[in-house]
Order: C-alpha cells, then structure tokens, then sequence
C-alpha cells in the first residue's frame, strides 16, 4: 500500500503543477476604466487568450504610462488608436512623429483564436509587415468601430486581439466622429484637428466594473 500511496502522491503533483496550470487553470478577465476626454469607456481583457499583451497592458497602465496621450489614428468606419508616448499632452511641435512611438518592452503576435476583429475589440497595433513585424507590439492599442469582413480577414491572425468594451461604447464611436487631418500628403485624414486625450487607465476589480452592454458597432460614417 505504501508503493501505492507514493504513486498516487506523485500523479497528483503532476496534475497540479503541471497538468492544471496549462490545461486546468483558465485565468478570469481583468478589467480596465479608460478615461478619456469625451467619458470613460470601460474594458474586459482576456489573459486567457493573450497573456503577455495583457500583462504588459497592465503593467503599463499601472505605471502611468497611459496618462495623457492623445487618440492619433482615428479612421471612420475602421479604427480608433492611441498608446503612442509621442503624443503625450498633445503638443504640436511633436505631430510630426505621432504614431511611431511605444513602449521599451515588445511583446509578441498572441492569436487563440476565439477573439477576433468585431466592433468593440481592442487589439495591439505594431510596426513592420505581416511577415517581419508580427511580434513588435509595444504599447499602441485599437479599438475596432464596425464590423466588417474585409477588416476582419486583413486583421485577423495578424494582430493580438486581447479584449472588449464592455460600457462605454458611444464614448468610441464619439472619438471617431472628431475632425481629423492629414498627417502627410497622399495618406487619409486620420489626425485629429483638435487633440482628443486618453488621460488614463485604471485597472479596477471585478465587482468595480459595470454589468456588460450589449455590444454595438458605430453608426456608418464613424
């Protein structure tokens, strides 16, 4: 019986340390408040699917490094983006550099699969091409404002999407309605005339996040 009991002890080490963590354990959403200078839009991020882009959102987050960057990138009826540390406080002397800016810490292209492209999703912006910049993301995020399969199929597999809005939709599709401006000849009008601010990123609990709305896309045209 003593054989037994060790074996026994033994199966049940390996189901715990080894088994459990990676096929067991499936760690719960964390949530974030985005403030922004037009409301607060609320966010589920999923570690299950993406953790080091999660984890690397929230260390970011907690550092503060959020705080007071401008939403960049805003093309209607696609995308609105910011994370971009060049834009921070929005001073126009540095326009001409917004959007290539991040983070010190890169992390890699995160795809499971269950997540993809729709209206409300937030996914990690990167540099490079779909063969050489699969794993350069930093810190710029999108949230995506439509659906749309042509979007979808270009996005998905080649972008970590890690999370959605789950209050605070209308708040987006405001930041999308913003004037924008070209930021260089031949390219869309996708910078905003009048900075619109991320002022910054709280994670909160569980308990402290609003019940979830039903998800919606952006009126056509934003």
């Amino acid at each position: 019986m003593g054989g037994v009991a060790v074996v026994a002890v033994l199966v049940l080490l390996l189901v715990y340390f080894v088994i459990y963590p990676d096929y067991i354990y499936v760690p719960p959403p964390v949530y974030a408040k985005i403030g922004t200078s037009l409301g607060y839009i609320y966010a589920e991020l999923y570690p299950s699917c993406a953790p080091k882009t999660v984890n690397n959102f929230v260390s970011l987050a907690n550092q503060g490094f959020y705080n007071n960057l401008v939403w960049h990138r805003i093309v209607p009826g696609f995308v609105i983006q910011t994370g971009d540390p060049n834009t921070r406080n929005g001073v126009n002397s540095t326009r001409s550099t917004w959007g290539s800016g991040g983070s010190n810490q890169t992390v890699p292209l995160e795809w499971c699969g269950s997540l993809h492209n729709y209206a409300g999703y937030f996914g990690m912006a990167r540099q490079g091409n779909q063969t050489t910049g699969l794993d350069s993301g930093t810190s710029q995020f999108y949230i995506i404002l439509r659906n749309d399969t042509t979007n979808e199929l270009a996005l998905d597999g080649y972008y970590t999407v890690f999370g959605k809005v789950i209050s605070g939709m209308s708040v987006v599709c405001a930041i999308a309605k913003v004037k924008t401006l070209q930021a260089a000849p031949n390219l869309p009008a996708s910078e905003p005339a009048n900075p619109v601010f991320m002022k910054n990123v709280t994670m909160i609990s569980a308990a402290a996040a609003p019940t979830p709305q039903p998800m919606t896309q952006c009126p056509a045209g934003t």
